[in-house]
């Protein structure tokens, strides 16, 4: 599922879900900085002409399950620059990510917003 900005249509928040297997858990994926280079991947293929960094991967637990709260800065081929974020967690076999994404331009005055957003991301 994908929802764009009315104003700003490349601003937008999605959330992926892929099975995992019913007996794994986040850490079960590797830890954050991990799982945060294996999502880069995803933004910024090796073999396209993205360029991808991971900026921060962290761990914050919630009503018993673990999430990663995992920040980067992707630059295309045009030298446009994005800003993400994702919280990703494991539950019922399946791995959730939720990603949010804005123009880099924009992330100053979006950054705290961000934030909340992918900390208050939960499954159940």
């Amino acid at each position: 599922v994908v929802f764009r900005d009315l104003v700003e249509q490349t601003e937008n928040v999605s959330v992926v879900i892929n099975e995992v297997g019913e007996e794994r858990k986040l850490s079960d994926l590797g830890a954050p900085s991990d799982v945060g280079q294996r999502l880069k991947n995803t933004l910024a293929p090796p073999d396209s002409e993205r360029q991808g960094e991971l900026i921060r991967a962290g761990e914050l637990q919630k009503q018993g399950k673990t999430y990663y709260i995992l920040e980067y800065e992707v630059t295309f081929p045009d030298q446009q620059k994005r800003h993400n974020m994702a919280s990703v967690a494991v539950s019922r076999g399946k791995l959730f990510t939720l990603n949010i994404s804005t123009p880099q331009e924009r992330w100053n005055s979006l950054s705290e917003r961000f934030s909340t957003i992918a900390n208050s991301f939960e499954v159940y």
